[in-house]
């Protein structure tokens, strides 16, 4: 049986890390936004997609196999697998560093700013620095080690956060500094994953594993080609509103066209975990049951964090995104609620268990699928002349329909009801509590603290908030504190 109160922790560990993660990256983004006018900071912003947008080609599915290959060998072989792959990312590295140096000037003018090849070439040594330090999270939760990935995240961001942005308050210099100080700490942190990917490996005696590098390639490579049409999707309204409508509109598009972060903390932490699990579990047979169950608990807890937060940010948009990057962007609030009408969809993490059971062929259909829809779509709107919202609804509703379909294909392979996957009567019911207490501190703040500024009113609605959700979930039947309870138990041991 699978130790759900072991899972509690091993999740907390990955939430925290990746909160600590998008906190820095969040503070760099606001810090950067005021030193950079517009079309400095948009061609910055340029840089960073390209190099996530060509990631996931390069990286060949490698840092996703620790998860699914290690624990299914010794220890003694897990040392040779991550030495192995790890030498491969390497090798990927370099060859991506040479394709953004020579490709520079390609990829300028594909995306119409003739600045942006200066700033990838400075970019380019980047990339064989940094793939190396790949799969850290896989490898630390396959040992259920999470507490370490939680230190590397943090330690490597916070070594980011001070070498990116220290040198352009202290020189005011431009973009270019900021790259500089990307390369230092590249070098540093590739020297840190070194040391943590040994860490599992203290005192052990390494054994060369059975697993060929092509038994890798055959799992992860279908795994790319979902990845590619994945950032097909992902890159497809980028790419038009970056191309056709300029680097300003790119930059307030780029500020306020994401997903809220605690949601994608708390699912990666979830899909984290559980792959590992799932991965043991296929490979030793278990009762499908048993994965229907874990994956219903997990489902519902992590509705019972994010929904509330969900609703609570769609009815402050604006005040979060001026607060954090200025009146400049408060464009940038209209992307940033429709984007947020994804997260009551994405938190079904069904990846780990359709890897498991070996379904890649059909993710990867999917996504292709998906692809070819946002990007015929893109073309039809850019000819139609329609403004860049119509982009960022064309991607949300995409998204939505390939998780429906993921869904769908679940509960084939388990032969039940999609319906009785997704405690749909629950979901709603966090929902509408939700926004009934929202709903009540909106009079609220228009009665009694509007004339509070927008930071310690904020403070003072989130706390409002929470009590409220608290103080009244029993009339709703539900059980806010689910989550927390184990590790509260645990400390008071």
């Amino acid at each position: 049986m699978i130790n759900n109160k072991g899972n509690t922790h091993q999740a907390l560990w990955v939430g925290l890390s990746s909160f600590s993660s998008f906190a820095l990256s969040i503070l760099s983004a606001a810090i950067l936004s005021r030193y950079f006018d517009k079309e400095e900071y948009g061609t910055y912003k340029q840089i960073l997609y390209v190099y996530n947008t060509l990631l996931i080609i390069f990286t060949a599915g490698l840092p996703r196999v620790f998860a699914y290959f290690l624990p299914r060998v010794s220890i003694e072989e897990g040392k040779d697998v991550v030495w192995k792959i790890s030498k491969m990312l390497f090798l990927f590295g370099v060859i991506f560093s040479a394709a953004l140096f020579f490709g520079s000037n390609s990829i300028a003018k594909v995306l119409n700013n003739p600045e942006l090849a200066l700033g990838l070439k400075y970019f380019s040594p980047i990339p064989m620095l940094l793939l190396p330090t790949l799969g850290i999270e896989g490898i630390f939760s396959s040992y259920k080690k999470t507490f370490y990935i939680a230190i590397y995240n943090t330690f490597s961001r916070l070594l980011m956060l001070i070498f990116i942005v220290l040198p352009v308050i202290i020189f005011k210099g431009s973009y270019l500094y900021a790259i500089y100080g990307w390369i230092v700490v590249s070098l540093i942190t590739f020297v840190i994953a070194y040391f943590f990917k040994s860490i599992p490996f203290r005192g052990v005696n390494k054994k060369v594993s059975t697993l060929k590098m092509k038994e890798v390639f055959s799992y992860s490579l279908p795994l790319v080609g979902a990845s590619i049409a994945g950032l097909a999707i992902r890159s497809a309204d980028q790419f038009y509103i970056s191309r056709y409508y300029g680097t300003e509109i790119f930059a307030e598009y780029s500020n306020g066209f994401m997903q809220i972060p605690f949601v994608a903390m708390i699912t990666k932490a979830t899909s984290t975990v559980l792959m590992p699990q799932f991965s043991k579990m296929v490979h030793e047979k278990v009762d499908v049951q048993n994965f229907i169950k874990l994956w219903e608990r997990t489902l519902y807890k992590s509705a019972i964090i994010i929904y509330p937060i969900v609703v609570f940010l769609l009815f402050h948009a604006k005040t979060i995104i001026v607060l954090l990057y200025s009146e400049t962007y408060i464009k940038s609030a209209n992307y940033f609620q429709i984007a947020m009408v994804v997260n009551f969809f994405n938190i079904i993490v069904f990846a780990p268990l359709l890897f498991s059971l070996g379904e890649t062929k059909f993710y990867s259909r999917i996504h292709v699928f998906g692809a070819l829809l946002i990007w015929v779509g893109g073309y039809i709107f850019v000819n139609l002349s329609l403004g860049p919202i119509a982009f960022a609804v064309l991607s949300v509703s995409i998204t939505v329909l390939l998780i429906i379909l993921n869904m769908w294909k679940v509960s084939k392979v388990f032969n039940i009801n999609v319906l009785n996957l997704v405690p749909l009567k629950s979901f709603f019911m966090i929902i509408l509590h939700s926004i009934l207490i929202s709903i009540l501190l909106y009079f609220l703040k228009n009665y009694l603290w509007g004339t509070i500024n927008s930071l310690m009113g904020l403070i003072l609605e989130t706390i409002l908030f929470v009590a409220f959700l608290i103080l009244t979930s029993k009339i709703f039947r539900i059980d806010y504190l689910v989550v927390i309870k184990p590790i509260l138990l645990k400390l008071n041991k």
